[in-house]
């Protein structure tokens, strides 16, 4: 079984496009990551100028790099070697997700994700995403599925 660190180590997106700090629990069946929006951030720039929110996409993404790519790496980790993983990338396939509340520079945010689905490389979780005091941001559904870097 891998450890956080080994997950974080494994997980594909870097930045400016990496919106996970550290994994907080990993487990058989959920994930909770962590991520701080810095100030310097390339999107707050033009949206929106002088009052700067966090894309939805944005707030969509950072759900799935902790409850599709790095939840889905732990899991392929208790099936298969490290060497093996390192060769697989989660890609996003389905989202359904509400949103209740903007996420401003400088704000960090926790999500939480838990299994719902985890089969043949394919991953269906529950997200919710929140600001560090508990205050809910979003939630709703991330699917995505494994595949072989060499096909893309």
């Amino acid at each position: 079984m891998l450890t956080p660190e080994q997950v974080l180590d494994l997980i594909p997106q870097q930045r400016p496009f990496r919106f996970i700090d550290r994994l907080v629990e990993l487990g058989e069946a959920s994930a909770v990551g962590e991520y701080t929006f810095r100030d310097d951030e390339t999107f707050y720039a033009g949206h929106f100028p002088g009052h700067p929110v966090t894309p939805g996409v944005i707030l969509i993404e950072t759900m799935c790099q902790t409850g599709l790519v790095a939840l889905g790496i732990h899991l392929l980790g208790m099936e298969l070697p490290e060497r093996e993983v390192a060769k697989t990338v989660t890609l996003f396939t389905d989202a359904e997700v509400e949103f209740e509340r903007v996420v401003g520079p400088g704000e960090t945010v926790r999500v939480s994700a838990e299994k719902m689905f985890w089969r043949r490389r394919k991953l269906k979780s529950k997200v919710e995403l929140k600001l560090a005091d508990g205050t809910y941001v979003a939630g709703g559904t991330v699917s995505g599925m494994g595949v072989a870097r060499e096909q893309f």
